[in-house]
């Protein structure tokens, strides 16, 4: 249980020390830090499962309630490194989003021609309606609405292969992370094998040395009983011969 709280408190600073990274600059954090958060959260719940498990079947009631107060904790802690770790997602996507609308809009060719809504043209007074299109101030109408449809569209679309980057991103950055908590138990679990050899061995050396006792104790009590009976023997023999 030790062992366990202590990798608990391990990975909880570790959240911790990460979170406050994202909050400095949400904007311009790296896919590779939320997948790295992402994974330590993951492997935390694992850990506070595992504590609280282990809890559950400590004899001693002193210890136990300690260790509900600890899971209690720990449990409340990951709730609240949750919370900020969506809360700072969040932010950095409308961020970037944001970014991409500015720079989208900023690559347009007829910026200062065309308004960003574009109905406003209809509301200018038009000093002769049988005038052309042509001479009328701006873009006509109907190119104004479809530059703005194909504006939204272009957007839309930046803003999703962004958006997909992001997550493929974050998706191999998480499994990179799993791989190594993987790689982590792995040698956790090669020490635990070694040392339930290292068990088994003293366990074996120690079955043969209670073996070799018991196989001494009867030859002590047969050497005993074999002296009882040769004693009487003795003493039944002189009595017989020298009365």
């Amino acid at each position: 249980m030790n062992s366990l709280f202590n990798s608990a408190l391990k990975q909880s600073s570790a959240i911790r020390r990460d979170l406050d990274t994202f909050s400095q600059s949400p904007a311009t954090s790296s896919a590779a830090l939320q997948g790295q958060i992402a994974a330590s959260l993951a492997s935390l719940s694992r850990t506070v499962d595992d504590y609280s498990a282990l809890s559950k079947k400590e004899l001693i009631r002193e210890k136990q309630e300690k260790a509900f107060d600890r899971v209690k904790n720990f449990r409340s802690e990951l709730v609240d490194y949750r919370e900020q770790y969506d809360r700072l997602r969040k932010e950095r996507e409308d961020a970037q989003s944001m970014s991409n609308r500015n720079e989208l809009l900023g690559r347009r060719p007829h910026h200062a021609a065309t308004p960003e809504n574009p109905y406003a043209q209809s509301s200018l007074p038009n000093p002769s309606p049988f005038a052309p299109s042509s001479s009328r101030s701006g873009l006509s109408f109907g190119t104004s609405a479809a530059d703005y449809d194909r504006e939204t569209h272009a957007l839309r679309e930046q803003s999703f292969f962004s958006n997909t980057n992001t997550q493929l991103d974050e998706f191999l950055d998480r499994g990179r992370a799993v791989l190594s908590d993987l790689g982590q138990q792995r040698e956790v679990l090669k020490g635990t094998q070694r040392r339930l050899y290292s068990v088994a061995n003293t366990l074996g050396v120690s079955g043969d040395t209670i073996r070799m006792v018991e196989r001494r104790a009867k030859q002590d009590k047969w050497i005993f009983w074999a002296g009882v009976l040769i004693f009487f023997l003795f003493c039944w023999a002189v009595l017989h011969f020298l009365r």
